[in-house]
């Protein structure tokens, strides 16, 4: 049996969960406000894992991810540590908005500072009581405002560990993304924490597959670590995430409106044309949208009026077989649509 865990002046005995607030500084109303933290403490030993959601206050997602996890009966036999934090940005979350109070991105701002912007303050609360007290990572996120993701990891790849563990979430694309300054993840790996960032969906809304699959991936993470049993093989037809080695997202030649767009998980060829962009005053001028490499579609604007430079799909470049990637994808989409997968994850 391991030793208790302390938290926020609070001891934790093995076997026991707990739900506990870390104070944030008070809204200019002087209204007093929170951050809760979740914490399941295992009866034996094992990795502590933290998993974390609205970093960006309107990327709701991860919140549903968090409270289904919660609920799942697997975490009955933990081993180890589990912090869960539903909302990190809560003064975000409160104006539905990406940022917080002071305009900042909270996901620029690690690991923060004590007498630093309201930001840097909030950053470094949870970089000193949740990431330094943690083993691993996991970071929840969606697409900006506008924009939609398909369901991927992304995390540097070259690093043997974290590889293992992005390919135990099963989420069907996994992208070596380098490392951005001041992210909550350059922070933690930084500090030696594996950590990966799973995006899926869009902000201010709920995407059902992308949260099936976000508590599948925690789970399979864990079990990876060891902190839950191995699960029996499914019959089920078996999810073999591709890694894409670069990104690049397609810009607007020109302002107008956006038609005929592809969809999210489309195989493009190079020079193929992802859309027409046209003068919404004359619809006789258009220009084609034309992808400037293969891959696959995995984010895409949600709005079809669009300016000159805005950042309209980003495409994945894989070195698979592109059919191969896009049947996986049809194969998870499936999967995750399933009723019978609720029962099968409980």
């Amino acid at each position: 049996m391991q030793s208790p865990f302390e938290f926020n002046g609070q001891e934790i005995a093995p076997g026991t969960r707990i739900t506990t607030d870390l104070a944030l500084p008070r809204l200019n109303s002087r209204t007093h406000l929170a951050m809760p933290v979740h914490i399941i403490h295992g009866k034996s030993e094992g990795p502590r894992l933290f998993i974390s959601s609205a970093v960006h206050g309107d990327e709701i997602n991860g919140i549903e991810i968090t409270q289904r996890l919660l609920e799942s009966k697997a975490l009955r036999k933990l081993n180890g540590t589990l912090l869960v934090i539903p909302v990190v940005n809560v003064y975000g979350v409160i104006h539905q908005s990406r940022y917080l109070p002071d305009r900042r991105d909270l996901n620029r701002s690690f690991p923060g500072s004590e007498k630093g912007s309201l930001a840097a303050r909030v950053a470094q609360l949870f970089t000193q009581q949740v990431i330094a007290r943690c083993t691993h990572g996991i970071d929840l996120h969606t697409g900006a405002i506008h924009r939609t993701n398909l369901p991927q990891i992304r995390a540097n790849l070259d690093d043997a560990e974290t590889a293992r563990l992005a390919r135990s979430f099963r989420a069907p694309v996994l992208l070596n993304s380098a490392m951005r300054e001041g992210s909550l993840r350059a922070t933690a790996a930084d500090m030696g924490i594996p950590t990966l960032v799973y995006e899926a969906g869009e902000a201010l809304r709920y995407d059902e597959v992308g949260i099936r699959a976000g508590v599948e991936g925690i789970l399979g993470v864990m079990r990876a670590l060891e902190m839950l049993p191995r699960r029996k093989p499914s019959r089920r037809t078996k999810i073999e995430p591709f890694e894409a080695y670069a990104s690049l997202w397609l810009r607007a030649p020109e302002s107008g409106v956006l038609r005929y767009p592809v969809s999210l998980g489309t195989r493009v060829k190079k020079g193929e044309s992802l859309g027409l962009i046209s003068d919404p005053y004359n619809s006789a001028v258009s220009v084609p949208l034309i992808s400037p490499c293969k891959g696959v579609v995995i984010g895409s604007t949600q709005i079809p009026l669009v300016h000159e430079g805005e950042a309209l799909f980003l495409i994945a470049r894989f070195t698979n077989d592109l059919d191969d990637v896009v049947d996986n994808l049809d194969v998870f989409e499936q999967r995750h649509q399933d009723e019978d997968f609720l029962e099968e994850m409980k």
